[in-house]
């Protein structure tokens, strides 16, 4: 990206004035070395981001942001349903509601490292992972529409989780306002053997030594101790989110100008947030997410499961769930003015800061975890959310370490045998369905996690608690 396009508000804040349809102007959160890493493509994306109505304040793209569709992948925008705003499903992502989970088992590392490969095989054996898996639960119609409309509430209740996992979940594991009648008939179909899979592309379970603390308090208010081990899942909605954001992205950008929206970028496709096709989108849209959270939490049972088959009678308690893929309700101080707004983030977490009301009470007097992945063979990290990010980015931080080559030319360098060898020698072992995906997700395919961290972390979008290594990746 070209430097001299924008103005230095300080070493990780840089500004592109509005220009031309533009009605705010876009931010980018980041280093001097990670802005010329970034594609130019971040840039335009996020100035037509701008030009969007009713967005307020700025279109921001934040240190691991990359191309995406429409919107760039580590974006985050605000829209007034009041000022004409509007709901874009191109600025959610076709994975609605993808998210990381953490889950404590305060089991040390050194307990993990005896049973290391029987582990390894009995999570590859419990959590199914791959393009097209499907999971032993089959759900009929009604069950369907239920699991859309209560999530992770729906899944407890089925006994595939605990109902205190529910107050450690974005909105108490279930999305007021869900639709499933405006879920088209093919989505449904598609995810009906599908709640309790990971999928493929980057999505993952991972078990992981907590190899360092940076936050005493913090951490221990998390829960989080050196040297033990936790368990991140990260994936999302599977086929159903996939199939609502096509479907929608079709029709919104077909009645684009039903609603006289003038879209510089067809994939910005996007309607009135209190338009009827608005509407039916948000609640097809937080079905989904639903869906998710549901889907994560079933995941948590076969962990839990995998778990007790190795260790015995052990209790593994979820330390959060936060979704990276949303269309967030949320208020907001805009010019000293609280404002309902719509908050979009694609690629971008959500990092609530110390007293924020929507926080559970053992978060509210520090702030929300916010989960942080990396790719197979390098660490992952947990952060905690500021009020100066509430400040600067709607609440929001960053989400992983962002793609650095695409999956094409990830496949043309690597070959995924010699990711898993390679990874096995450092002690990381790999377990997964396909050698391509393996290859597709080599670290080398990403930016440094470590270098966005610092750069949120200096841009003071979140701080850090924790860094977590690898010790064994159920790769989808």
């Amino acid at each position: 990206m070209e430097l001299k396009k924008l103005t230095r508000k300080s070493d990780f804040e840089w500004v592109y004035e509005p220009q031309g349809n533009m009605r705010v102007p876009a931010i980018l959160f980041a280093s001097r070395k990670l802005l010329e890493e970034m594609d130019d493509k971040v840039l335009e994306q996020a100035s037509n981001v701008a030009s969007l109505p009713g967005i307020q304040k700025a279109a921001i793209a934040m240190p691991d942001a990359h191309w995406g569709y429409g919107f760039p992948i580590g974006g985050v925008a605000a829209f007034d349903p009041d000022e004409g705003g509007v709901v874009s499903a191109g600025g959610v992502g076709f994975d609605i509601s993808c998210g990381v989970r953490t889950i404590l088992t305060g089991i040390p590392v050194e307990e993990v490292l005896k049973v290391k490969e029987k582990l390894a095989d009995v999570l590859f054996e419990e959590i199914p992972a791959g393009v097209g898996s499907t999971g032993k639960l089959h759900l009929t119609r009604s069950e369907m529409d239920e699991m859309l409309r209560r999530g992770a509430v729906w899944a407890v209740e089925r006994g595939y989780g605990l109902k205190e996992d529910l107050e450690r979940i974005e909105e108490g594991g279930c999305v007021p306002g869900a639709d499933p009648d405006a879920v088209s008939p093919q989505a449904k179909k598609r995810q009906e053997d599908e709640v309790g899979t990971l999928g493929s592309g980057n999505h993952y379970l991972e078990v992981q030594e907590v190899a360092e603390i940076y936050d005493e308090d913090v951490a221990k208010a998390f829960g989080l101790k050196k040297g033990d081990v936790v368990v991140s899942i990260h994936c999302g909605s599977r086929g159903l989110g996939h199939q609502i954001n096509t479907e929608f992205l079709k029709q919104m950008a077909t009645e684009a100008p039903k609603y006289g929206l003038r879209l510089p970028d067809r994939e910005l496709a996007c309607a009135p947030i209190n338009s009827p096709l608005g509407k039916k989108y948000l609640g097809a849209m937080r079905a989904a997410i639903n869906c998710a959270l549901a889907n994560r939490e079933v995941l948590t049972h076969l962990t839990r499961n995998a778990f007790r088959k190795v260790f015995g009678n052990v209790n593994l308690t979820l330390l959060y769930d936060v979704s990276h893929n949303t269309c967030k309700e949320e208020k907001h101080i805009i010019d000293g003015k609280e404002k309902r707004l719509f908050v979009h983030r694609k690629g971008a977490t959500r990092a609530y800061g110390p007293g924020h009301p929507d926080l559970p009470p053992a978060f509210r007097d520090v702030g929300q975890p916010v989960l942080i992945g990396g790719s197979m063979g390098t660490c992952s990290y947990i952060l905690v959310g500021t009020k100066e990010s509430s400040e600067k980015a709607f609440g929001s931080s960053v989400h992983g370490a962002g793609r650095a080559l695409s999956r094409a030319q990830a496949t043309k360098t690597w070959r995924g045998h010699e990711i898993v060898n390679d990874l096995a020698k450092r002690g990381i072992l790999i377990r997964s369905p396909s050698m391509r995906g393996v290859a597709e997700e080599a670290p080398g395919a990403y930016k440094n996690v470590s270098e966005v961290v610092e750069a949120a972390v200096a841009a003071g979008l979140s701080k850090k608690v924790a860094r977590l290594q690898p010790l064994i990746c159920i790769k989808g």
